[in-house]
């Protein structure tokens, strides 16, 4: 990926949806923007749907991205949770897609691999690398909704670019980030 791209992760949910943006220049990766949509306040299933619609166009016009990068439903034990969950995904996908944006879905243990280095990994592990990647300084643990979107983002730049996770080799790490060398 050379030149300036912007890429938009998301981590559907009906409750709460994380987003994240991150700026690729010159293979150099920068925050934009990361938060939660809280749609706990609406008790109609298709008005959390338009909801979700609606902030992800908002996102599109506010950061024009190039890509979407979004994170395939887990599949549990729940048939219902499921089914409100790929409603979720379709409606943001819709939303990139009439904006002509194209877009990208991975599983959960995708992007943890691609991220970590771990398809195992636990939410809050992905969050701390996250952390450290992309240089943020507050709490985003507590948002692991958005570290999710985040991750997804990260993982369809280095599945993309062809280049691997910093995570992946030690010595690429160090070479991009000779200040958290101790």
């Amino acid at each position: 990926m050379r030149g300036k791209k912007i890429i938009l992760g998301l981590d559907p949910g009906t409750n709460i949806m994380g987003f994240g943006l991150i700026e690729i220049q010159n293979d150099n990766i920068k925050l934009i923007q990361y938060g939660i949509i809280n749609l706990k306040k609406y008790q109609d299933h298709s008005e959390k749907l338009q909801m979700i619609f609606e902030n992800v166009n908002n996102l599109i016009r506010d950061y024009n991205p190039g890509a979407i990068s979004i994170e395939s439903p887990f599949f549990g034990k729940n048939v219902q949770s499921m089914l409100k969950l790929g409603r979720a995904q379709g409606v943001a996908m819709v939303a990139g897609k009439i904006n002509g944006i194209k877009i990208s879905e991975y599983a959960p243990r995708k992007i943890k691999k691609s991220v970590t280095g771990n398809g195992n990994a636990s939410k809050e592990q992905l969050s701390e690398i996250i952390k450290k990647t992309l240089n943020i300084k507050d709490q985003i643990n507590k948002k692991l909704d958005a570290s999710d979107a985040l991750g997804a983002a990260l993982c369809h730049y280095y599945q993309k670019s062809n280049n691997e996770s910093p995570r992946k080799s030690w010595k690429k790490f160090i070479q991009a980030n000779p200040d958290k060398i101790v």
